[in-house]
């Protein structure tokens, strides 16, 4: 999710994956956001209209209390990514972006340009060319032409700031199900 500015620029406001949903704004009670959502991996989505996630909403309190924890963790990483870009450095949120993506996928790999991550971030694209080049010179990546695959994790961890693992324990404590169902193994077919 994304907030753009009337020149054209534009800065990440959260990331959101497979654990929850654009449009919280209908069960808010204020219908519509200022803000964009933009794809940024491929894989699958569920549309439902307007209408039936509000009767649904109002019927269902199981529902209401996992869409409320949702907002809750989304109002976390909203708040802290706004945090992270005024006190840390391009380098710690390229990392701290990387992870959050990472974390809604299913590999570690994104298809993704220096360029729109620079607008993602609100940095300048050489921020993103230098910050990158420093992950990759640490082997901690590897980037070429819009592919980023994360080598070292673990390491790209060491390199984070703290707005990272304050996002993730907020996620993982509001929407266990979450953590559960990312930390099994994956089965391989042979």
């Amino acid at each position: 999710m994304l907030y753009v500015m009337t020149d054209g620029s534009s800065a990440e406001i959260a990331v959101v994956g497979d654990e929850g949903m654009v449009g919280i704004a209908l069960f808010m009670g204020g219908g519509t956001t200022s803000s964009r959502a933009l794809v940024q991996s491929a894989g699958q989505a569920f549309q439902l209209e307007a209408k039936a996630l509000q009767v649904e909403f109002e019927r269902h309190s199981r529902l209401q209390a996992l869409l409320l924890r949702y907002t809750q963790a989304l109002i976390t990483q909203t708040s802290q990514t706004a945090v992270c870009n005024r006190y840390h450095s391009v380098e710690q949120q390229l990392c701290r972006w990387l992870l959050l993506s990472l974390d809604r996928l299913s590999s570690n790999e994104l298809t993704m340009t220096q360029e729109l991550i620079a607008n993602m971030l609100g940095v300048r694209r050489e921020g993103v060319t230098e910050a990158a080049g420093k992950l990759q010179a640490r082997g901690l990546i590897r980037y070429s032409r819009g592919h980023i695959t994360v080598l070292d994790r673990p390491g790209l961890e060491t390199q984070v700031c703290e707005c990272y693992s304050v996002v993730k324990k907020e996620y993982d404590r509001l929407l266990p199900a979450r953590k559960i169902r990312r930390s099994k193994p994956e089965l391989v077919h042979s």
